[in-house]
């Protein structure tokens, strides 16, 4: 595994060399581990369809990193989070904001409290909730969302967890025009942000919407 351990930081390391994301070292070997660990469990606890740790790097890492730059507030909730996805990467690079890791599995949650375990994030909180059902002790100022659901079904099932300073960031493939047009009149586009993201085939974008 050591040897692994080493090809995944060096094809992490080449894969953001142009891009504007500069991780320290504690970081890679932090995300690398986090790659490792879902290689690890993947095999009981079918955490992804992702197979290869080479493919898994830049699917969920990077594609998750990425959105780091655009967080400007200090407490998120990602919901529908799976293995802690965005939510583990985005933690481990901006080790001064908190996340709460949302997921209705309980081998999920249990996955994501031993990451917090081994790579000691002491930033996040795995929780076992169906989303409709959570009420958050905290003020939450951004809810994420990765590959979890329409924007309309997003906001419907997510409303209750920011008040009017609130942002919901959805991450998506290609601009969702479609999904965009059916928000309703109680939310408005505030921004659409074309990512780019290394070695990543295909178009991605955060659709960034707020209450009215």
């Amino acid at each position: 595994m050591p040897v692994l351990h080493e090809q995944l930081v060096a094809q992490l390391t080449s894969c953001l060399r142009n891009s504007d994301l500069v991780p320290n070292q504690e970081q890679i070997e932090k995300l690398v581990a986090f790659v490792l660990l879902i290689h690890k469990w993947n095999k009981a606890y079918n955490l992804t369809s992702v197979r290869e740790p080479e493919k898994m790097l830049i699917k969920h890492i990077v594609d998750s990193i990425v959105v780091a730059p655009f967080l400007s507030q200090s407490q998120y909730i990602d919901v529908g989070t799976g293995p802690g996805l965005p939510g583990i990467p985005l933690a481990i690079m901006c080790p001064d904001k908190n996340f709460i890791l949302l997921d209705s599995l309980g081998k999920r949650v249990r996955f994501m409290k031993q990451v917090a375990y081994e790579l000691k994030l002491d930033n996040i909180q795995p929780v076992q909730s169906r989303v409709e059902d959570f009420v958050p002790t905290v003020k939450i100022d951004g809810v994420i969302s990765r590959a979890f659901a329409s924007l309309k079904d997003m906001l419907h099932w997510c409303q209750h967890l920011v008040d009017s300073q609130g942002v919901f960031m959805a991450l998506k493939g290609q601009f969702p025009a479609d999904e965009i047009a059916e928000i309703g009149e109680k939310f408005s586009l505030v921004e659409s942000i074309k990512l780019n993201v290394p070695d990543l085939v295909g178009e991605r974008h955060i659709i960034k919407i707020c209450k009215n």
